[in-house]
C-alpha cells in the first residue's frame, strides 16, 4: 500500500470509529431523557384507602390523571353514603388535575368527598409499589401524607366491596 492510500485508510477508520462513538452517545443521552421523563411507576388502577374502607379508581379524563370513587365498605342493603352535596359516593371524582412532575409524582387537586374541600396533591408510587396521596394547602411540607394500596378484591355494580 502506498503512502498516500495507507493515510486514507487510517483516516477512515478513524471516522468511522469517531462516527459509532457519536453514536454509541446519542443513544445512551436519548435513553436518559426518555426515562427522565416517564414517571417512576404509574398510579393508574385501583386502590385501597389507607383505612380500607374505599377503592378509588385512578385513569385518565382527557389529558390529566383522576381518580373516583368505585367502591365502598358496607353491608349489604346498607345505602351508598352521600357526598357534601348530598349525591351518592359511588362515582364521585374526588381526585383531578393529574399531571406529571419531572421528579416522577403527579400533581393535581383532590377533594373530600364528606366536606367539600378541595386540596392540592401530589401522587407518587413507591418503591414497594403502594400509592402515596399528600394533600396540603400552600406548600407539601404543611400537609398530611396517606398510604394506598393495590386493591385486588372485587365490587359489586353499587359500589359495595365484597
Amino acid at each position: 500500500m502506498t503512502r498516500p492510500r495507507r493515510v486514507r485508510a487510517i483516516h477512515r477508520s478513524v471516522l468511522i470509529r469517531a462516527a459509532v462513538i457519536g453514536l454509541a452517545i446519542a443513544l445512551v443521552v436519548h435513553v436518559g431523557s426518555v426515562a427522565r421523563e416517564m414517571p417512576a411507576a404509574s398510579p393508574l388502577g385501583r386502590w385501597a384507602t389507607a383505612d380500607g374502607d374505599g377503592v378509588i379508581e385512578i385513569g385518565w379524563c382527557g389529558a390529566a390523571l383522576c381518580g373516583r370513587i368505585v367502591g365502598i365498605a358496607r353491608s349489604p342493603g346498607e345505602p351508598v353514603p352521600k357526598d357534601y352535596q348530598g349525591h351518592s359516593q359511588c362515582g364521585l371524582t374526588i381526585i383531578t388535575g393529574g399531571s406529571p412532575a419531572e421528579d416522577g409524582t403527579w400533581q393535581g387537586h383532590v377533594i373530600d368527598p364528606r366536606s367539600g374541600k378541595e386540596y392540592q396533591a401530589e401522587l407518587w408510587v413507591d418503591d414497594a409499589g403502594q400509592l402515596k396521596l399528600r394533600g396540603f394547602v400552600g406548600i407539601p411540607l404543611l400537609g398530611k401524607t396517606v398510604t394506598w394500596n393495590r386493591f385486588t378484591g372485587r365490587l359489586t355494580a353499587d359500589c359495595r366491596m365484597i
